[in-house]
């Protein structure tokens, strides 16, 4: 109910959902198992459900890939999105920036979450803040 009373104030004529035949190849609605138990144990998507929740007031939308989760939002010229996936057993947060920060598993383009830092609640909320704090924005094709 709030959620189409904002879409409605804000007159946004976006879809919450996006239809079959529009998706990506790699697009699916289940991640593969290891993904879906590595997201699972790193809690991020309770983080983010939370973020949606307060935030956004439920206006973020996640699409899940075999590989990861994406959270989306924003409209137009202001896209944001939060990628998060899995390789080789760790989780994997696409930045905004594009040389190395000051965190130890950063590679300049992704922060790199070993199991031992994304079982830990504090590390990941940490990470989190700051991915919602510095977003990826989608590039314009235009």
């Amino acid at each position: 109910m709030i959620q189409q009373m904002i879409r409605e104030e804000q007159h946004s004529s976006r879809a919450l959902h996006i239809p079959r035949e529009d998706l990506a190849q790699e697009a699916t609605t289940r991640m593969k198992p290891e993904v879906a138990r590595v997201i699972a144990e790193s809690r991020v998507r309770d983080v983010l459900q939370l973020f949606n929740r307060d935030y956004l007031y439920g206006q973020g939308r996640f699409d899940e890939y075999q590989d990861g989760l994406l959270l989306k939002w924003g409209d137009g010229y202001s896209r944001k999105h939060i990628w998060i996936t899995v390789e080789n057993g760790n989780l994997v947060f696409e930045t905004s920036h594009f040389k190395p920060c000051d965190k130890p598993y950063c590679t300049g383009t992704h922060h790199v979450l070993t199991p031992d830092l994304y079982k830990n609640l504090d590390v990941v909320n940490q990470e989190l803040a700051d991915r919602f704090r510095r977003p990826v924005y989608e590039r314009s094709d235009d």
